[in-house]
């Protein structure tokens, strides 16, 4: 996104996230990870996939209204749609290789105090800046 610093915005996105995993842990007992969330539309579920399908929609319709009452999002994409792919491929094969998305461990999984969400989400930084700095710096 361009533009500047927003601490507001991202002060009550941050709440957004864990009111949401709050609320969805306390009514249905389950982790807000979406690649789990995802995944499981993707399984014939019958009647037990509406939350799922519930909290994709809220995650669409956050975007858009964010988009209609916040003055919207400029977006410049600095990736080919080829790199996409590949990067959409990669990050789909690390949440089955780690058991979890950023979401799950680091948002959910750390507030449990889990240490297997703290190790995992330690990974995924570390990985993440070790990325940013290859492409970067390197390539």
């Amino acid at each position: 996104m361009m533009g500047g610093f927003a601490p507001v915005d991202g002060l009550v996105g941050g709440i957004l996230i864990g009111v949401s995993a709050t609320l969805l842990m306390l009514f249905e007992g389950r982790i807000a990870g979406i690649s789990g969330i995802v995944g499981g539309l993707l399984r014939p579920l019958g009647w037990r996939g509406g939350w799922r399908a519930a909290f994709v929609a809220g995650l669409l319709a956050g975007g858009v209204i964010y988009e209609v009452f916040g003055g919207g999002m400029r977006v410049q994409l600095q990736a080919s749609v080829p790199a996409m792919v590949v990067a959409g491929l990669l990050v789909g094969f690390g949440t089955r290789l780690g058991s979890g998305c950023t979401s799950g461990h680091g948002v959910c999984g750390m507030a449990r105090l889990s240490r297997r969400s703290i190790c995992a989400t330690l990974v995924f930084m570390v990985v993440a800046m070790i990325t940013v700095f290859v492409t970067r710096h390197v390539l």
